[in-house]
This record gives structure tokens, sequence and C-alpha cells, in this order.
């Protein structure tokens, strides 16, 4: 069916849509600044990495307000409170938080934009729902990593990346001080984590 834009629930969809994703954007800024007080810098990287996509998604989304210009959308809606000292349970709340814009809010937001006859815009909200899957995939692996005491050692041979030089270090653990640019450990980030691959 076809519905007018002005009158949809897409039109309230999208605008929470991007105000979920404005706060989830401060929500990981302030997680990693967090991670940054503990001394984190491979937690802070991940949650700045993540609140920069988070920004990505919600421009896409108020994007498809643009017909609208001029005009105020007024929606409810409910918001967590991430506030934990522990750096596991914020990387587990990030977790749950970004698995549940994935399912089922984005895929029902979706669902009723193709009915509604929003065909881009239901795009839109698929495409994204799968990337919030794959950040809760790598919040869920961080996370893990926390709880098991393993985020800087390994019970096998790793290549670890300093992430302020570049360095490779080998071995079950990452250097305690990197011996190139003398970052501390929380730098080091196992080589096969990393965000961004280069190939040849």
């Amino acid at each position: 069916m076809s519905v007018d834009f002005q009158h949809s629930e897409t039109r309230e969809n999208l605008m929470r849509a991007f105000a979920g994703e404005s706060q989830a954007r401060n929500r990981y800024t302030f997680a990693a600044e967090e991670a940054k007080r503990q001394k984190l810098p491979v937690i802070e990287k991940l949650f700045t990495f993540t609140a920069n996509q988070e920004k990505e998604h919600a421009e896409i989304f108020y994007n498809h307000l643009k017909p609208l210009a001029g005009t105020t959308i007024e929606v409810d809606g409910g918001y967590p409170i991430d506030l934990y000292p522990s750096m596991a349970e914020l990387l587990r709340a990030a977790q749950h938080n970004e698995y549940e814009e994935h399912d089922p809010i984005y895929k029902a937001f979706g669902d009723k934009a193709k009915e509604e006859g929003f065909l881009a815009i239901a795009s839109s909200f698929y495409g994204i729902a799968d990337i919030e899957k794959i950040h809760g995939d790598r919040f869920c692996a961080f996370a893990k990593l926390m709880e098991d005491n393993a985020l800087f050692s390994s019970d096998k041979q790793e290549a670890w990346i300093c992430l302020n030089c570049g360095h490779i270090h080998m071995g079950p653990m990452a250097p305690a001080v990197c011996p190139i640019c003398h970052k501390e450990q929380g730098f080091f980030l196992r080589l096969s984590m990393m965000p961004v691959t280069l190939q040849n």
C-alpha cells in the first residue's frame, strides 16, 4: 500500500532511529573516555570507531526526512542508561543494544517502510540492521576477552600490532611496553582483530 509520508509510521520510525543512533554515538563516546581513563586505548578506539559509524547511520536516517524540513516530529522511545565502571559491562551493554537494533527494531522498521511503499527507506533500515549485527558481534568478542582476562594474552602464538606506531610483536602475550614507540600494553591488539586490513 502507498501511504502519504507526512502521515506514515515510517516518518516516526526514522526519527526514532535518528534519536537512537545519536544517543548510541554519545554513549560510545562516553565509553571511549572511560576506556581512556582505564588506560585501555584499544577499547577506546573500538568505541570511537563504532561511534563514528553510528553518526553516519543517524545521518542516513535524518536525510530520509528531507521532504519534511521545517516540521517537528514528536515520538516516544526508551533508551538505555549504560553507566558501568566495568569495561566488560559497558561492552556487553553495547552488544545488547546493537543486537536489539539489528532485530527486532530495524527489521520491523524496514518491514513497515516496505509495507507503506518507501522502498529506499526500507533498504536503509535493512542494511543498517545488518551492520548493527556486526557491531554487536565485535563488542561481544572484546567483552569475552575482557571477561577471560585475555585482552593482551593468548594460549597460542599471536601477532600483536601496536595501534600507535604499527610495530608487530609475535608471542602469546602483547609486550608490556612497545619496543619502538614505548606506548603501554593497552595500545596492542591482535592483528587478526584489526578493523581494517590492507590488501595487495
